[in-house]
Parts: C-alpha cells; sequence; structure tokens
C-alpha cells in the first residue's frame, strides 16, 4: 500500500540482553535519575505546574529519541529481545503528574522517589517513565526519570535525558513530523535473518583467521593482548569479596538520597595530589564507606572492599546511540588508609595499575564472544547478578556544564540512580552537571536504613580530603 512504511525490528546486542536476563521481582534493572527544576516559567495562574504545556511539547519532541517509542517483542523459538515499534503507543502512559503533600520538603521527595524507583517497569509497553512532581520547597518542581538499562548506559542516558531540554531559557524547538509505527516483520523473516546472523559468525571467524595466517606477528600480539585481559577478567571475577552488611539478599523496596559537592574543587584537589577526578571521588566514597562500616561495628582496616566501576567504552561515532557500550574494571578501596590525602594517592596508584592492566579490553571481548550463543549470555548473566566478586558499584557519568532549560525552566540539580544487584544493598552514581557532582545513593530499604547518614558521611568525607590535601601543599 502507497505511504505504508517498511517492516522494521533492531536487535538487542548481548550486553544490551543482560540488563533484561539479570532482572527479577526485587532486582530493579533501571537506571535514571531525579532533577529538580525552578517551577516559575512553567506555573499557571493558579500555581499548579503547567502539565498540558509540558506533555504537549515532549510529545512533539520524540522523534528524536525514537527507542522512546519501541517495545520488547522476541524472535520466534529463538527468543532473542528485539526492538519493535508499539503501535498502542501512548505517551499519557510514560510522563506521570503528581505533587508532594505540603511542605514539599526535599525528605518527602527522597521518599517518593524510592517509592517510585521500587516499581519494576512494564515490559508490554516501551520501557520508561517520567514523573513530574510539583510543590517541591523553594518554587521547585521535580522529573524523575526512569529508563531501563537495556536501552542506555549512563552516557547515552544522560544524552536521551537532554533531547528536550535546551541551553537556553528560550529553547522551544517545532514539534517533529507525526510519527506511524512502522509494522515488525514477519515471524519467518526476524527467525530467518538470526540464524543467518549466527551462522556468519564462524564465516567472520574463518575470514579472522586468515586474516592471521597473513599477519602472524600482528596476530599472536593480538592475541596476547586478548589473552591477558581475559585472564585479568577472570581472576577479579572469580575472587570473593568479603562479606559486608552491603552485601546480603535484597528485597523490592528502596531508598533514595543524594549530595552535592563542588566540581572545581574536586579538580584542584586531584591536580594537587597528580590524581584524576574520578580518583578524588573514590577516595571520598572510600572514607565515607569506612565509617558505615565502622558504624555497624565492622573492622575496616583489614577488609579487601571491592567495587565495580564501569568504564565508558563510547566512541564519537556512537554518540547517542541508544543501547551500552561500557565495559568495567574491578578494584579494591584502601579502607585501612585512615589519612585522606594518602588513601588518594593509593587510589591514584591502583587506578593507574587497573587501566593497563587489560581488565577493560577482557570484559568487551567477553561481551563479543556473548554475542555467540543466547544460553551463555543467559548463564553470564545470572552469574553476574549473584556475583560475589564485588561489593558495590559505583559510576560516574559526565554531564554537561552549562545550565539547560525545560521550556525555560532550569535545571538546577540532577541526581543519578544505579540499578542494585541480587546481594548488594547500595549503589552510588555520580553525575557532573553545571560545576557540580551530583551524588546519587540507591540502597535497599531495609538493609541501610542510614543511607541518610552515609550521604552525610559523603559531605564531610569530602570536606576533610580538600583540606588535607590543601594542608599537605
Amino acid at each position: 500500500m502507497e505511504g505504508m512504511p517498511n517492516a522494521y525490528y533492531d536487535r538487542l546486542s548481548a550486553l544490551d540482553t543482560t540488563f533484561l536476563e539479570i532482572e527479577d521481582p526485587n532486582t530493579h534493572m533501571h537506571i535514571g535519575s531525579v532533577g529538580i527544576y525552578d517551577a516559575s516559567p512553567l506555573c499557571r495562574p493558579d500555581g499548579g505546574l503547567d502539565f498540558e504545556r509540558i506533555e504537549t511539547f515532549v510529545e512533539g519532541q520524540m522523534h528524536r529519541v525514537p527507542r522512546f517509542r519501541q517495545k520488547l517483542a522476541r524472535v520466534p523459538r529463538l527468543e532473542h529481545p528485539v526492538w519493535v515499534d508499539d503501535d498502542g503507543f501512548n505517551i499519557h502512559y510514560h510522563l506521570r503528574h503528581t505533587a508532594l503533600p505540603l511542605p514539599g520538603s526535599v525528605r518527602q521527595l527522597k521518599r517518593l522517589a524510592g517509592r517510585i524507583l521500587s516499581q519494576q517497569l512494564d515490559r508490554g509497553k516501551p520501557l520508561w517513565e517520567s514523573w513530574f512532581v510539583e510543590g517541591v520547597e523553594g518554587g521547585c518542581f521535580a522529573l524523575i526519570n526512569k529508563i531501563h538499562h537495556c536501552m542506555a548506559d549512563g552516557i547515552s542516558g544522560t544524552d536521551l535525558a537532554t533531547a528536550i531540554l535546551g541551553q537556553s531559557p528560550d529553547h522551544e524547538p517545532e514539534p517533529g513530523p507525526s510519527w506511524m509505527p512502522r509494522p515488525a516483520p514477519s515471524h519467518n523473516r526476524m527467525l530467518v535473518e538470526e540464524v543467518g546472523r549466527r551462522v556468519a559468525i564462524p564465516l567472520g571467524a574463518a575470514r579472522a583467521g586468515l586474516r592471521a595466517v597473513l599477519e602472524p606477528s600482528r596476530t599472536l600480539r593480538s592475541i596476547s593482548e586478548t589473552a591477558r585481559g581475559l585472564s585479568e577478567v577472570a581472576i577479579a571475577g572469580l575472587g570473593r569479596a568479603p562479606a559486608t552488611p552491603l552485601n546480603e539478599p535484597i528485597g523490592a523496596h528502596r531508598r533514595f538520597d543524594w549530595i552535592r559537592t563542588d566540581l572545581e574543587r574536586t579538580k584542584a584537589t586531584g591536580k594537587r595530589m597528580g590524581a584524576k577526578v574520578n580518583d578524588v571521588i573514590l577516595a571520598v566514597l572510600a572514607g565515607a564507606v569506612r565509617e558505615l562500616l565502622a558504624q555497624r561495628r565492622i573492622e575496616p582496616n583489614d577488609l579487601d572492599f571491592r567495587v565495580l566501576v564501569p568504564v565508558s567504552v563510547r566512541s564519537e561515532a556512537d554518540g547517542n546511540t541508544p543501547g551500552n557500550r561500557v565495559s568495567s574494571i574491578i578494584m579494591s578501596l584502601p579502607l585501612g588508609e585512615r589519612d585522606p590525602a594518602r588513601r588518594l594517592l593509593r587510589i591514584a596508584e591502583i587506578t593507574r595499575e587497573r587501566k593497563t592492566s587489560g581488565q577493560s579490553a577482557g570484559v568487551e571481548t567477553l561481551s563479543g564472544v556473548m554475542e555467540l550463543s543466547d544460553t551463555l549470555t543467559h548463564w553470564l548473566a545470572r552469574i553476574a547478578s549473584h556475583s560475589p566478586a564485588v561489593n558495590l558499584v559505583v559510576t560516574n557519568v559526565p554531564g554537561p556544564q552549562i545550565p539547560l532549560y525545560l521550556l525555560g525552566a532550569q535545571l538546577i540539580d540532577a541526581y543519578p540512580v544505579v540499578p542494585l544487584a541480587a546481594n548488594q544493598a547500595l549503589g552510588v552514581a555520580i553525575l557532573s552537571y553545571n560545576g557540580n557532582l551530583h551524588w546519587g545513593f540507591n540502597a535497599d530499604w531495609d538493609r541501610v536504613h542510614d543511607l541518610h547518614d552515609f550521604a552525610v558521611a559523603i559531605g564531610s568525607n569530602f570536606d576533610a580530603l580538600v583540606k588535607a590535601v590543601e594542608d599537605r601543599a
């Protein structure tokens, strides 16, 4: 029929599929953020938030993020997940409007964020939600975003979330063209193409083998580097992190808290010690974890407390393409070091070692191997979700260093969310935005009842590290 769009689907990578496989009723695999905005430009005469204007605007910008109008389907028989256009897409389902009761305190907002983060996304619909919360103290409103990790990593998630935001209060682009969902291809087509893809993998390996014969020295070097990387991953993954109160089975309910620290002070502190921003973050985190465990009567001095640090391998060519372009490294935090400055020096040394160890490249290689088999992907995903190899995940996402606006409303703060694995009761995410580091702490409701104390400890350890480095200088 003339004007009928062509059939369409997009296959999930093995890494994207892993985030689907890991999820269970207690382990929610959505990332997200809590943004706080100046509400005055979007207030109606009666003082409420002009939600209808927001809905109209966001719906008009959906063409910038096509994945937001797609849902999951499965290749027949092989069951590999794919994206197809949602022919029943309804923007009113994904944009939610609520309000805090008076006085609209930050504590109330944190409690609401925790409850929203406790709810899994509906896999029968596009995997995202945006909650607009009016009545936040100080003349503000909040935007609580949830995006399934199979759709985006931290970098692309930030890019996708900022697609509707502008660098000027006057930013209000015209709505995009009318949208017509493309039909999903037939089951036979998807099955045939998936079988063809899997058959092509060994053929590609054979061609690579032929190149290896023609370029033996280059091939031996590549094999050596790959083997070293995989061995690093195996050693790190098979290791056992120490048992702590943060590493027990979690439930479905969440607490969410946050704190903000200054980015320029962070950079200056790192520069004085020959360290990176991420080193400063890990040094502050180590001090706060040390306090948290000490309060739980756990002696931190001899603990081999291990953290997993995601590392973006997203290239400029990837841009804000949906999906995950991420590797990771595992490292131990020197909790036994009491002096903040010496702790920073030690962490800078550890991270330099890890970056040259081949761990990150090994994880990339493993991701490629996972593309060979859905069964292998499922098996590795279940191992990873219950792995005793790490105590904590901490991720640092670089964001824009200029103010952003939604229909004239300035984004003041943006606190990121990292999901929890099955035996990790605390996750830490940091987003740099407009001159500040925004720390977001996602935690199991029952296991980390003192989450706010931990957030306060992050602030005090940041101040103590800055002072220690200044005194040392």
